[in-house]
Order: C-alpha cells, then structure tokens, then sequence
C-alpha cells in the first residue's frame, strides 16, 4: 500500500525525469548544456595575458639563501647566534625549537649578479643566470603553514586541510580546454626523486566536477595508466562499447540528474581520444639533438625532470591549460651543501632551457612558468654548524619564487632583510600569489566561486590581492 509521502515522491521525481528525458534527449546534449564540463566562463573576466601555465613545482621547499636572495651579513656574522629582535615571536617547528643555540650559517657558495636587473644568483644555478632577464624574481613570497602538506596542500589549493580544489583544476572549471583531445589540466613527477611524499589530490578536483582533476602523466611505455587496449578489444569493439556505455549513461543521468554522471562519461570521451594524442605528445623522436642538449641529457630519459619539461613545451605547443611539475627532494635539514648541490644539477638547465625553448617558438609571451616550493629555509643552521657543512629549517616567513612570460614584468620583487629572515619590502602572500596567477590567465579571483555545502567557496578564500606591479 503506497501512502501519501511516497505517492508524492514517486509522481515528482516522475515529472522530473519526464522533463529532462524532453530537454535533454542524449549525454552529448546534456554535456554541453552542463557549462562545468566545459569551462563556466565562456570568455575570461578580463582579457587573459596567459593563454597556459607552466608550474615548476620543486616539493621540499628550496633554500633561498644558496639560491636567488643574498645576504653578505650572513658570511660577516657566520656562527653567532640569530638576534632575538630578528626572530621576533615567529615559532620554530619541533626539530629546531628545542635545540639550545641557534647559530646564522652562510651560504658556502658564492654568488654574482647578472643581467641588466644585476639580480644576485648563485653558482649553483648557472643555466638559471643565463636567463635572469627574463625572469621576475619575487623574493618576498611568505606562506602560513610551517610543514610540508599543509603548506604544499595552501600553496595548491588555497587551504592548508585536504579537500579543496587545486589551482589547474579551478582553472579548468573556469576556462575549459582549449584542445578537446587533452586534458587541460596535466600534472608530472620526476621519477625516483625521493623526498617528501605528495599525494594525487594536490592535484584533485575537491568539490568540483571530477572531469576537472589532473591527469597524471608517468614516465615510461604507457605515459597514462589503463589507456590503451587490454588484450583481445580491438578499436572497432571499443568503439561499439563506449556506444552502449553512453546510452547507459543517457538513462542513468535522466534518473538522477547527478553532474557527476556527466563528468565520468566526459572522461571516457576524454580517454577515447587521448589514445590517439597521448602518443603523439609523449613521442620525442621528432625532437632534434640540439633540443636535448639543451635540456640535458636527462631529457632523453623519460619521467626525468628534464624529461617532463621537454614534455611540457610540447604540451604547451599543444594548448594544455595547465601543466603541473612536481619534484622532490629539497627539503635539507642536515648536509644541504650537498643536498642542494645535487637537485639543482637535476634541475637548472632543464628549468632554463624550458623558458628559452619557449621563448624562441614564440610561445613564452603567452605562457606563465612559475618556479618554487612551498616555504623558504631558515637562516641558521639547524643541527650541528661546521665550515663545510649545515642544515636549514623550514621558514614560512620569506622564500623566494619566479615567473617567467606570461604577462609578467622581469626584474627583481621585494627584498627581505639583511639576515634573509623577514620581508622588509613588498610582501607577497600565498593568496596574492594565487590571485595573481588567476588573473594572469583572465579570471577574477573573487568572481569566480563555486557553491558547496550552502556556501560559495574560491581557490583564494576571503583573502588575496592581484600583485599590479609584477605585470607588465
């Protein structure tokens, strides 16, 4: 016997299918009238000076003292103690702030100034020096979170806890693909490079519609995992699969209306056409030698660093939105002499060679590269201090990153003081950073929310203002 509350139930949700089944016959209607699959925008909020991104990510968190931001104070005051006035209230993480003396440590490497911006750079990064001019180097940048996930997850998400969308994956949703045959938001990770871990939903889609989460690309014969073939399914049966998979889709969705039916199909449309542009991109045999010697020799190594930034100009040159970097390994509490050393080997030339190679196609003025980690280092040492050797702790009050392209003024941003340890000049929070980024490609960091749980949410929270004089 049906009461009354089921009656009314069922005679709605009856009147609801009825009218979808009318208005939306078949997915592909349905796909194109769900603006999420394929950008909300439409057209940018402002005319875009980036048409893609390019983020170098270097997971550890990169000393700016051996690197970018030099302090002659450090080399004059080497192992006496960090001034209480300097430190301030600022809190120190648990492996540092039990240890009963804090001793400044400089840089054991040398550093010189190059270009017309006379930007001090280190000899660890000579590739990097080669190309100052046409990097806006940014050297105020401060974050909130003084360990490693939170403050990768900020950096990438706009919120220190697990949940929230990444950076591509907002940038997907606001602006959709301009290359129907990739994804446009594709992530990379340097293959055995150790270090901290790093997990899948750095580059998830949160809340939004899961056709927006990176794709990961590895190293090796099968770049996206599951996308070929299995055995014994040829095309001409797949093709008839995928048929009868979307009219399951089709009916499923007239029931439910749920975006999210929309968005798994989308990626099945999405992986049936990657099968044919994923081994195109990946294939480097069209590349001529004088590409791979400037990038290294690690570029004719697949899933290497080098490797993925070759990769990422060839995405570029195939209009992928956003291309996303990872590599690890920069997080040096103890030998950073060496530690440093040896990831900037890994490293520069393949960092530089990307902005030149981009440069000279044509593609660097409409393409944002952005290099950095999560936080900076401190500037004493932590742990035992020698002539040869230190460590650095983690040190979100001040780290340095760079932009290249993209709508970006070359030069050097903001200063810290002499003993590298607070911002003094232009601060640069991680919200402004984001804001920046977004508006760089056209969209409006506080117009562009999406409701979830009752509230409208933004990749920069209430926070965040656009750095006007970092742009051209």
């Amino acid at each position: 016997m049906t009461n009354r509350r089921d009656f009314l139930k069922g005679t709605m949700q009856g009147l609801a299918v009825g009218a979808m089944a009318s208005a939306i016959p078949n997915f592909a209607q349905a796909r194109d009238l769900n603006p999420g699959l394929n950008g909300i925008l439409g057209s940018p909020h402002t005319p875009a000076k980036a048409k893609r991104v390019i983020y170098l990510f270097q997971s550890g968190g990169p000393s700016q003292l051996e690197t970018f931001d030099y302090k002659p104070t450090l080399d004059k005051r080497h192992g006496q103690q960090l001034p209480a006035e300097v430190r301030g209230d600022q809190v120190l993480t648990g492996m540092s702030a039990q240890q009963s003396s804090l001793p400044l440590a400089r840089s054991v490497y040398d550093f010189k100034q190059y270009g017309e911006s006379g930007a001090w750079v280190s000899e660890l990064l000579p590739h990097t020096a080669k190309i100052v001019d046409d990097l806006c180097i940014v050297r105020s940048m401060h974050t909130d979170a003084i360990n490693h996930d939170p403050a990768i997850t900020f950096l990438q998400t706009g919120f220190p806890i697990a949940g929230r969308p990444s950076i591509g994956a907002w940038l997907s949703y606001a602006l959709g693909s301009d290359n129907p045959n990739l994804p446009p938001f594709i992530v990379m990770v340097s293959t055995n490079a150790g270090g901290q871990p790093l997990y899948s939903r750095l580059w998830g889609n949160g809340f939004l519609p899961s056709i927006h989460q990176g794709v990961q690309f590895r190293g090796g014969a099968d770049p996206v995992l599951y996308l070929n073939n299995p055995p014994g399914l040829d095309v001409k049966n797949r093709s008839k699969l995928m048929d009868k998979f979307k009219q399951l889709q089709d009916a499923q969705y007239r029931q439910w209306q749920d975006e999210e039916i929309m968005s798994r199909a989308a990626q099945y449309d999405m992986a049936e056409r990657m099968q044919k542009s994923v081994p195109d991109a990946t294939d480097f045999s069209d590349e001529p030698d004088w590409v791979f010697d400037m990038y290294g020799p690690d570029s004719r190594k697949p899933g290497t660093y080098a490797a993925n930034c070759l990769l990422a100009r060839r995405l570029a040159e195939r209009n992928v939105k956003f291309t996303q970097l990872y590599h690890q390994g920069w997080d040096q509490h103890d030998n950073l002499p060496g530690g440093i050393k040896a990831q900037c080997e890994k490293t520069d030339q393949a960092s530089a060679a990307l902005v030149t190679d981009l440069k000279q196609r044509g593609l660097l003025d409409d393409t944002l590269v952005v290099w950095g980690g999560e936080f900076g280092r401190t500037n004493y040492s932590q742990g035992k201090l020698t002539e040869t050797n230190y460590g650095r702790d983690h040190h979100p009050g001040c780290f340095t990153m760079w932009m290249a392209g993209g709508g970006t003024k070359p030069g050097i941003y903001g200063e810290t003081d002499e003993f590298g340890y607070n911002i003094v000049k232009d601060p640069v929070h991680v919200h402004d950073f984001q804001a920046t980024l977004m508006h760089l490609m056209g969209v409006e960091h506080e117009k562009l929310t999406y409701k979830y749980q009752g509230r409208r949410f933004r990749l920069t929270d209430v926070h965040g203002k656009v750095m006007k004089n970092l742009l051209i």
